[in-house]
């Protein structure tokens, strides 16, 4: 085929010289992604992260086309030309089963983009699959082998996820730039010089180890930074509570739902198929929220108002000793007139920037390996005192949010919000303005 080029703000150019990759691209499942949104809460403090789950799965594509055609060209020794086709398009549709409002929408239904993207892979009902099978009658199963990480060669595996992999290599690049924070920032151009084949996966050359190091960095900066901004989550716990509302008034009102949100009908039966899952992107549930900003229900209503105008509810962190005082705070919250279970929530955060492989833990980490002089490899950490730092340690915070009226001072100020507001200022907790 003739060479397609898509204009890209973080790599320039994405090449696409595959059919294949050509015909997943113009799938109906891979089109769907244009309307899920890469950071979605994010977008209500960084409000240039409008970007979507095509524009980077696409990105993530593009690294690993370079890397492959590097590979193809020079280390062909150790690396099989045969495996570059799937992992790119093992790269292009690594979030092909992310859904709308992926996380927080999962945590409520039960469902699972993991288990979705297999699905979408492997099913007979999805363009995807007719044009998998055309390279292979096997060749489905293979690319979601290497998504679920059981594919038997690590080098693809590594190159699609790990700690330092094609996925995350474009999402650190194009959140930073979208959001505009520049923590993410990191070059990548020297890691695909320096990056190799191994013979149980990949690892880089020592040469290049400081533009690993700063990867790493940036890394954790973005998540302290970006993705854990408190604004962000106190979004997710609006969306969170708002959808937890939805689902219980289904139970009397179904009429409502049926009017207003089609849709998610199959989910609040729990009862719910493929076409079901791909019916819903980002759009189509704003486009309800909108509609529940009309309901009878005061709680649904006002939930809805405030998601879709962006009515931050506050937080303060607390740590494992205090939550046990929570209680106080959320008693307060509801005698003011806020139901808790729709108006609190707690939020919990924590990252791990970096680890070593620990066998005995739940999903271990596969360690980034540096290439020495004398051809030994050396994990990551024993040779930067950066890396060391962060190395095994979780940073991030828990969070209690509650509305922002607990802290105005007006025509409803009571005696409750007086102590609401003692609380907040005394040892176990930490308000942040």
């Amino acid at each position: 085929m003739n060479e397609k080029v898509f204009r890209d703000p973080v790599h320039n150019y994405i090449h696409v010289n595959n059919q294949v990759i050509y015909d997943l691209i113009n799938s109906k499942e891979f089109q769907r992604l244009r309307r899920i949104k890469q950071v979605p809460t994010t977008v209500f403090t960084f409000h240039g992260a409008e970007h979507s789950r095509f524009s980077h799965c696409l990105g993530v594509y593009e690294i690993a086309r370079r890397v492959t055609e590097i590979f193809d060209a020079k280390y062909s020794d150790i690396w099989n030309p045969d495996e570059s086709l799937l992992t790119m398009v093992a790269a292009l549709l690594h979030d092909i089963g992310h859904g709308a409002y992926s996380h927080t929408f999962e945590r409520l239904f039960e469902t699972d983009h993991e288990a979705y993207t297999r699905d979408i892979i492997t099913s007979p009902e999805t363009e995807i699959n007719a044009i998998l099978v055309k390279v292979a009658p096997d060749f489905p199963e293979k690319v979601a082998s290497v998504i679920n990480h059981t594919y038997p060669n690590k080098q693809v595996v590594q190159l699609i996820s790990s700690q330092i992999d094609c996925d995350r290599m474009d999402y650190l690049l194009r959140d930073s730039y979208y959001t505009a924070a520049h923590y993410g920032q990191f070059d990548l151009t020297r890691i695909l010089r320096v990056i190799r084949p191994v013979e149980n996966g990949i690892a880089f050359s020592r040469n290049g180890m400081h533009a690993v190091e700063d990867y790493i960095v940036s890394r954790f900066q973005m998540y302290m930074q970006v993705y854990f901004h408190p604004a962000s989550r106190a979004m997710e716990v609006l969306l969170q509570n708002l959808l937890k509302r939805a689902k219980l008034l289904f139970k009397t009102q179904p009429e409502f739902f049926e009017k207003y949100s089609p849709h998610l009908l199959p989910f609040f039966k729990n009862d719910f198929a493929l076409a079901d899952y791909l019916a819903l992107d980002d759009g189509v549930m704003n486009t309800y929220f909108q509609s529940w900003m009309t309901s009878e229900d005061d709680i649904l209503a006002d939930l809805a108002s405030r998601f879709i105008n962006r009515k931050v509810f506050k937080s303060v962190t607390f740590d494992q000793a205090s939550e046990k005082e929570l209680h106080h705070l959320i008693d307060r919250v509801a005698a003011v007139g806020f139901d808790p279970d729709y108006y609190t929530g707690i939020h919990i955060n924590f990252d791990l920037p970096y680890d070593v492989y620990r066998p005995d833990v739940h999903n271990p980490r596969t360690q980034i390996e540096i290439i020495q002089k004398d051809g030994s490899l050396a994990e990551l950490s024993t040779l930067s005192p950066i890396v060391t730092a962060l190395t095994g340690s979780n940073y991030g915070d828990r969070r209690l949010y509650f509305p922002k009226e607990m802290l105005q001072v007006d025509d409803l100020f009571t005696a409750d919000k007086e102590i609401f507001l003692s609380y907040i200022s005394n040892e176990h907790f930490e308000y942040n303005k």
